[in-house]
């Protein structure tokens, strides 16, 4: 392994431990990065995993889909900023996992997952927005 991967992944390990839970985070703290920090939400499920709209269909601010087995294709929605909180979200955190480590392997520092289906987000946007 090179030096560089070592002392990247260092780097990575060193930010994440700083995080509750590694960086996953539930439906109360991703609300707060959300209204509160600005952060950006990707809905990574696989379209097949959809059961009625993503995240970015249920109007939550600052919410992409950006389906796991396409990712590459949305890298353009991601901020140029890489201090800017990304909360990654799917059903049971397998893909969300996998795109916060991806980000940041790419240099993004406050990466998060959604450690509950994001369904459950979406019905708590939903409840919120529609009263």
């Amino acid at each position: 392994m090179s030096d560089k991967t070592k002392q990247q992944l260092e780097t990575i390990i060193a930010l994440n431990k700083q995080k509750e839970e590694l960086g996953n985070i539930d439906l109360h703290k991703t609300r707060e990065l959300l209204m509160d920090a600005g952060a950006i939400l990707l809905d990574v499920r696989p379209p097949a995993k959809v059961n009625g709209e993503n995240a970015q269909e249920a109007g939550i601010a600052n919410a992409y889909f950006t389906p796991y087995p396409e990712f590459s294709d949305f890298l353009d929605l991601l901020p140029s900023d890489h201090t800017t909180p990304i909360v990654t979200a799917c059903v049971k955190g397998w893909y969300a996992n996998r795109i916060m480590g991806y980000l940041e392997m790419m240099g993004y520092e406050n990466v998060y997952a959604l450690n509950t289906n994001i369904e459950d987000l979406i019905e708590v946007h939903h409840a919120h927005a529609d009263k």
